[in-house]
């Protein structure tokens, strides 16, 4: 008696259409959020002018207390369109990169006299992610403690790896590059890595990790 076998090919097939149709489905969710955003975001600009506008040419003698209130409304205004654009960016995020998925990659220094970041070269599974060149404003602002959310990815659950490739200045201004790796799992959760430089003073050599967090 001949037993078919099920079609691997097949179901291959159909998982990658139904990823790819999710993936349409959420990106056109979020051009349409955009959209929304944006025209209320105009929609509110357009009512506060035009407010603004009648009320100048109401009373062309505005007083002081007048004025006050109009920069009030416009500061106001601005908080609120800074709030929505804050929340539409949480929400494309939430749609792009889903937490079954999700692997956000961030990038802390604690260095002052052994290294000077110049830029950081990503990989993972031995494919170039990102490629981070940091200006002297970025370099003050992580040197003060800053974090950098440096790479957000969708990544299928299961066994991975990251290397970071960190490109210098070293000990005696010399040019400096070293690198690090972390294999991990991904499971069902958003897997959140951190890239660490510090400075070691036994050695007097910075020092390069990457953590889960």
């Amino acid at each position: 008696m001949h037993t078919s076998q099920p079609n691997k090919g097949g179901l291959h097939n159909m998982n990658i259409k139904t990823m790819t149709k999710n993936t349409m489905s959420k990106q056109t969710k979020t051009r349409n959020m955009t959209a929304t955003w944006v025209l209320l975001t105009v929609l509110l600009s357009q009512l506060l002018l035009s407010g603004a506008q009648a009320q100048q040419l109401d009373a062309p003698k505005a007083d002081e207390a007048d004025d006050n209130q109009l920069a009030s409304q416009l500061q106001q205004l601005k908080k609120e369109v800074i709030a929505l654009n804050r929340d539409l960016f949480i929400l494309e995020e939430d749609l792009l990169f889903p937490s079954s998925t999700q692997v956000v990659v961030f990038l802390a220094v604690d260095v002052g006299d052994y290294f000077k970041l110049d830029a950081v070269e990503l990989k993972i599974d031995e494919q170039t992610v990102s490629h981070y060149l940091y200006t002297e404003k970025q370099q003050l602002a992580l040197a003060k403690g800053g974090v950098q959310k440096l790479h957000l990815a969708n990544l299928p659950q299961g066994k991975h790896e990251l290397t970071a490739f960190f490109i210098g200045v070293g000990p005696h201004d010399r040019e400096y590059k070293r690198a690090t790796t972390l294999s991990f799992e991904k499971g069902s959760d958003a897997k959140m890595l951190e890239l660490r430089i510090t400075d070691t003073t036994a050695t007097q050599q910075p020092e390069f990790t990457v953590v889960e967090l």
